[in-house]
């Protein structure tokens, strides 16, 4: 392969043309929302199948596309491992925090977090998440764009690009609220699966099907040349590429000290850290949960977030697969060609430098004249939903948390009005941040290492405060400072290029630290500091009675309507296909 083509036919552009339009129309004409209820939450009145797939639609975004295959190219199969992980977790968030979110009635997380501790965590939380809102999911949206539209326009800037997307997504978002912005996601989610399958059916033709993955991959590695992916432990053979666990290759120092390894997920990584990252995005953070925040009850929302969590399973086949075929599809591409768009100028000495290309390559290279032009307008649109989706969200708190706690006698039409407002400054600000990605190796990359951040201290201090009834509001906004403090620690370090265990320590392993200190600290403080309202904190923290009750409860409903069958049936699903590519 000597060039590679990245020009679209007149059919092409026309259809995306048509579906932007169509799909803004559509954001517009279900702008409805005449209350603070109906534009943060719609109306609290969705049912589980849209539930479901807004929540994965919001998850599995364009950013995550791209991502996934990216890194899939780059270090093979272990990237599912983020999304087994999540229906896991989405049974853990069904069983035990969903039922106090709801019964609730919150708007938004960090309220909740004032419900079980004090107005302290409240703001810390709220104003953490708006920042991790426009650091990770909106910037992260708008960069995908780039990647896209920097192939087809190379002459326009990337924030030329972004500011054109950040518009075209918030011009439904402002007037339609959560409403529009899950009436648009539904059609995106159909649109991304669809060509989603067919690119794997037209990826795995190209190179003879699973059998001829296997030889190939094989082949590759008796010839040495698969990808570097920059790891002590270089998969040599198809098995091992396919592999979802890797050894951790470390001494027992290393091991305890989150040194050496495997440099993308050691299995201790993913035993003890991935599941915090995953517990923070789907059971505290506004973006995602706000969805379930609008099922129309409790059964729905559980039914919804293990729906959500069974869509999880085919990202296995569908968008990581295609990255790993690209290994060989790509196995003589000249990335000379792509260095410009793809790394802001720099010069990579393979694809795996580039992993962001493998997504766009793999829409170009297989598709045919106007199913990739669908598929492409498809992919930006949902670009612009998942930014939609975080402008909403991102809103919501700074209404919710801040401007109802300085104005309390603002009218309902007054605060939507606030939520528009703040809308639009989220967009000047994400605008302002997108182009900055490009200085991280890889999308994906640089999404985990923010949420590593982020995550610990808030997951520590809903997990404790749900199973603790001694923890109080000083323990845990004592908690999320440590955790502020350490995390600021180590970016200062990093930046000044230090090198010791506490920076070249793997994310994950950070992850699991930071988590266990937070949650240490959030104890120790609590039991020496006086102790919670009991009647308070009753509401908001989990008794095995509860168990009972609702054992009670589910005994008037079907088997086939009790959830807890559902979430039996999704961990053992789940186990099956994990255990098929251990």
């Amino acid at each position: 392969m000597d060039t590679f083509d990245f020009s679209l036919s007149s059919i092409d552009l026309i259809i995306m043309a048509l579906y932007a339009v169509c799909i803004i129309g559509y954001g517009l004409y279900t702008a409805k929302a005449k209350s603070s209820e109906e534009y943060f939450l719609a109306g609290r009145n969705m049912t589980w199948p849209i539930v479901g797939i807004s929540l994965f639609a919001a998850n599995i975004s364009s950013s995550t596309l791209v991502g996934l295959a990216g890194d899939a190219y780059k270090t093979n199969t272990q990237v599912f491992n983020y999304e087994w992980l999540a229906s896991v977790v989405l049974v853990f968030f069904a069983i035990f925090f969903l039922p106090f979110y709801l019964k609730s009635r919150v708007y938004t997380m960090p309220e909740f977090m004032e419900r079980r501790y004090d107005v302290r965590s409240r703001y810390y939380f709220s104003f953490v998440t708006i920042i991790g809102n426009v650091l990770l999911d909106t910037a992260a949206g708008l960069y995908v764009g780039t990647v896209v539209l920097k192939l087809l326009f190379p002459d326009l800037s990337t924030f030329a690009i972004v500011s054109i997307l950040a518009v075209a997504a918030a011009a439904y978002t402002v007037p339609g609220g959560l409403n529009s912005v899950i009436q648009t996601e539904v059609i995106q989610a159909i649109l991304l699966i669809i060509g989603s399958c067919l690119i794997t059916y037209f990826a795995f033709d190209q190179v003879g099907g699973w059998s001829g993955l296997i030889t190939g991959l094989n082949d590759m590695g008796a010839a040495g040349t698969l990808p570097d992916n920059g790891a002590p432990y270089q998969p040599g053979n198809a098995e091992e590429i396919l592999s979802l666990v890797r050894p951790t290759g470390q001494t027992w120092g290393e091991f305890f000290l989150g040194t050496g390894g495997d440099g993308f997920m050691p299995w201790t990584g993913l035993l003890l850290g991935a599941p915090i990252l995953g517990f923070y995005f789907w059971a505290n953070n506004q973006f995602m949960v706000q969805r379930v925040l609008g099922a129309k009850d409790l059964n729905h929302g559980r039914w919804g977030a293990l729906f959500a969590g069974l869509l999880k399973l085919p990202v296995l086949f569908i968008m990581v697969l295609p990255g790993t075929v690209a290994i060989i599809m790509f196995k003589d591409f000249p990335v000379e060609s792509i260095n410009y768009q793809m790394a802001g100028g720099a010069i990579c000495r393979d694809l795996s430098e580039c992993p962001n290309a493998i997504y766009p390559m793999l829409l170009f290279q297989l598709l045919p004249t106007g199913i990739l032009g669908l598929v492409l307008a498809g992919l930006l649109a949902a670009m612009m939903s998942s930014v939609s989706a975080t402008f909403n969200s991102a809103s919501t708190l700074i209404t919710m948390d801040f401007v109802t706690k300085f104005y309390p006698k603002l009218t309902s039409k007054q605060l939507v009005r606030v939520g528009q407002l703040s809308t639009l400054a989220l967009v000047v600000a994400a605008c302002a941040w997108a182009p900055q990605i490009e200085r991280f190796p890889s999308l994906w990359e640089y999404l985990q290492v923010v949420l590593s951040f982020i995550a610990p201290p808030i997951a520590a201090a809903f997990i404790v405060g749900l199973f603790s009834k001694r923890a109080n509001g000083t323990g845990a906004f004592t908690s999320l400072i440590v955790g502020a403090i350490i995390s600021v620690t180590y970016l200062v370090m990093d930046a000044q290029g230090a090198e010791n265990w506490f920076t070249q320590m793997h994310f994950l392993h950070r992850t699991f630290y930071l988590f266990l200190l937070c949650g240490l600290v959030n104890v120790v403080v609590s039991n020496l500091t006086e102790m919670p309202d009991p009647e308070k904190v009753a509401a908001y923290t989990w008794s095995p009675r509860l168990i009972k009750e609702e054992s009670l409860e589910l005994a008037g409903y079907p088997w086939y309507l009790n959830y807890r069958y559902m979430a039996i049936g999704l961990l053992i699903l789940t186990a099956i296909i994990v255990g098929a590519f251990w």
